[in-house]
């Protein structure tokens, strides 16, 4: 019987072209890294196909487009290799949205260490259970469920591995209510214990040992020159030289605030950013993880992006990113104090804004001393506060109302929030027209086709100001529209 439902998921998630991905396996070919992944049935394990082991035969070899597909055939993760480190997919690689959405959704839930009911996630979106699970099995091969204990069997196998955080941690920071139902799930699908791996492991570290892949190419000098002239000082440190980002940072976990630093190292030889964080950070290392990502847009796929962007008008930048956000509410903030002004004068006010209300925090760097202002303190500031940084009353009333949002749980900043009804809650506050709407999903959801038509940098680029002449030329570049702008910005700024 067991054998027969291997076979049934197999056929399910197998890749339509196995010779393909075969020569993709054989020449280690790190582009298909994350969109590919090979169970090998000689051994019961299931790799990332730039995986340094002896290519397996042919024959032995089963093709899965997921990991949750990989595992719910009853393979694996490798050791060597890890697929936990794996780069995942963006919000375009699928034309099935809203099982797509329903994925982001799992896993900021497991992230953030929050319980995500099937029916609430459905009801978020605006379907029955019964449809979503439907629709997430033909999507993805396994159902939410099925996925779900993927994405935290995986996320305890990288804290295992990468850290010394005891087991106990491990599972709570997993999302799983209990030390006896973690060890059985972890039994059941590595066929392991825990305490197990870590003996047999890739090595035991510590925090500074995490470890997150990226597809190659990736365009550094644009991502670390974008972040490094808009650094906030006391909240980050961009450091061209040895390519690494440190920054403050404030997380919600399990209902609790957490605070501490974060950083961020590119290694690209290996293709890959390793991230260490604050001991006080350690329960909500998965959700640091996950945000890391998104704010380094480690998994954008170059190869469909570069091709879009080969339209542009201007010299090809391959590995073009979007940078993103590790804080959705502070990347709003900014983009209202950037309404109608420059860069500079921005970070101006925003610095203003963190010496008057961030929280002051101790870090071994001393260009790291302060949190970003909370949502809960720019609602509970009295309006004339502000206004005394030098901020226009306007913008003061559109950053309280966007605050008193955040603060109250009706709009959420993130990855896994829904984009038009985020549009809609964003261009509903005072203040906040599309432009401000646009540029806050692209880098807070990572919404990779949003379109400032009106941005003054973009027309100027463009060599026009009129928007819709704008939106005319832009139409050959969806739905990548979010990484021309990106791109065109770096040419203007750069030049």
């Amino acid at each position: 019987m067991a054998s027969v439902r291997r076979r049934a998921a197999y056929h399910a998630a197998m890749l339509p072209d196995p010779d393909a991905a075969y020569l993709a396996l054989k020449a280690r070919d790190a582009r298909f890294d994350g969109r590919l992944f090979v169970g090998v049935t000689s051994t019961g394990v299931y790799c990332r196909p730039v995986c340094r082991v002896r290519t397996p035969r042919f024959e032995n070899c089963r093709f899965f487009a997921t990991r949750a597909q990989a595992e719910a055939a009853a393979f694996r993760p490798c050791l060597k290799c890890r697929p936990e480190i794996a780069p995942g997919l963006s919000q375009m690689d699928s034309s099935r949205a809203l099982a797509e959405h329903a994925a982001r959704a799992i896993e900021q839930a497991v992230h953030a260490g929050d319980e995500l009911p099937l029916p609430l996630l459905a009801a978020r979106l605006g379907v029955t259970d019964r449809h979503l699970r439907r629709i997430f099995h033909a999507a993805h091969g396994v159902t939410p469920v099925e996925y779900l204990t993927t994405q935290r069997l995986l996320l305890a196998k990288q804290l295992l591995t990468d850290t010394a955080q005891p087991v106990t941690h491990v599972a709570l920071a997993s999302g799983f209510a209990s030390l006896r139902r973690f060890n059985a799930a972890f039994r059941q699908r590595y066929r392991l214990a825990p305490t197990q791996l870590r003996r047999e492991g890739a090595g035991r570290g510590d925090a500074a040992a995490l470890r997150l892949a990226y597809r190659p190419p990736y365009d550094l000098e644009g991502v670390l020159g974008f972040l490094a002239r808009r650094q906030l000082d006391g909240v980050e440190e961009v450091d061209t030289v040895t390519l690494t980002l440190r920054r403050t940072l404030a997380v919600m976990h399990q209902g609790r605030r957490l605070a501490g630093w974060v950083q961020a190292r590119f290694v690209p030889e290996r293709h890959e950013v390793h991230v260490a964080a604050a001991d006080s950070l350690a329960p909500a290392l998965g959700e640091v993880l996950r945000r890391m990502r998104q704010a380094l847009d480690l998994d954008a796929d170059p190869g469909e992006i570069d091709a879009v962007m080969a339209r542009l008008p201007l010299p090809p930048r391959p590995g073009l990113r979007l940078p993103g956000a590790l804080d959705g509410f502070e990347v709003a903030v900014r983009t209202v104090l950037g309404q109608q002004v420059t860069v500079k004068a921005a970070r101006t006010l925003l610095a203003r804004l963190v010496e008057r209300f961030g929280e002051p925090l101790a870090t071994p760097f001393p260009a790291l001393h302060r949190l970003f202002p909370s949502p809960e303190s720019l609602a509970a500031a009295s309006a004339e506060a502000i206004g005394t940084l030098g901020i226009v009353r306007q913008r003061v009333g559109a950053l309280q109302a966007l605050a008193r949002e955040v603060a109250a749980g009706r709009l959420a900043l993130h990855r896994g929030a829904a984009v038009e009804p985020t549009l809609a809650s964003l261009r509903a506050l005072p203040g906040v027209g599309e432009w401000t709407a646009q540029l806050v999903v692209m880098r807070a959801l990572a919404w990779p086709d949003a379109w400032p038509a009106s941005d003054i940098g973009l027309m100027n680029a463009l060599g026009t100001r009129d928007p819709k002449r704008v939106a005319e030329l832009a139409e050959p570049w969806q739905p990548w529209r979010a990484y021309a702008l990106m791109r065109l910005w770096q040419h203007v700024e750069t030049t």
